[in-house]
């Protein structure tokens, strides 16, 4: 049993910086480039061309996301299983690209590592499958979730002004505005924990709508 006072099981804390580098700023989409090409590489779709009677067709794959959300939800519903290898590679490329979001949103000047924490913290906790889990919510999470989907819609869009707005203050004073600062954040913490309960499928607690 869990409560609403208790941490949620997804949690995403980043490192408030006192001063940030007014170079990098202005270059960073440029600096962003090769770590860019390193997240596609990993996550991006595949497709392949076939030739049936006679005509090209492509085929497309769904990506790497949605395909560990697919065979999780598989493993959960026909095995009640969720093998620790396989969450923890689904934490590791969530702690990855969320370093890499981070970066471009000019929450941090540390380059992304692929492997250190660096100034981002997050953190999901493995879950208890037989114990925490219906076997059958997974198959209608994605639809429970609709309203967090459409919310999360406009959150971005500010989001996006924050950063812009958030750029020029570096710029000017070599600082990212707390309140904006805050707010990125928040938004970025709140798609986490959708994406705990939606895809990756490690709690049935829904999500609160909150920032904090």
């Amino acid at each position: 049993m869990t409560t609403e006072s208790e941490p949620y099981p997804a949690r995403l804390e980043i490192d408030y910086p006192e001063k940030l580098d007014r170079v990098t700023t202005l270059l960073r989409l440029i600096w962003a480039i090769p770590i860019l090409v390193i997240l596609a590489l990993l996550t991006a779709t595949g497709s392949e061309t076939v030739v049936e009677a006679g005509k090209e067709v492509e085929r497309t794959g769904g990506g790497i996301t949605a395909g560990l959300a697919l065979t999780t939800m598989l493993m959960i519903v026909f095995r009640m299983r969720y093998p620790r290898w396989w969450f923890d590679f689904a934490l590791e490329l969530n702690r990855f690209s969320t370093r890499v979001g981070a970066y471009l949103a000019l929450l941090t000047d540390k380059y992304p590592s692929t492997v250190e924490e660096q100034s981002v913290h997050l953190d999901i906790d493995y879950p208890d499958v037989e114990g925490d889990l219906n076997r059958w919510l997974p198959l209608v999470k994605w639809l429970l979730a609709i309203p967090h989907y459409i919310v999360l819609v406009v959150l971005f869009v500010f989001a996006v002004g924050a950063v812009i707005v958030a750029w020029f203050a570096i710029l000017f004073t070599g600082r990212y505005p707390r309140a904006l600062f805050d707010y990125v954040v928040g938004v970025g913490r709140w798609a986490l924990r959708v994406q705990a309960y939606a895809t990756l499928l490690v709690t049935d607690r829904y999500p609160p709508f909150s920032l904090a």
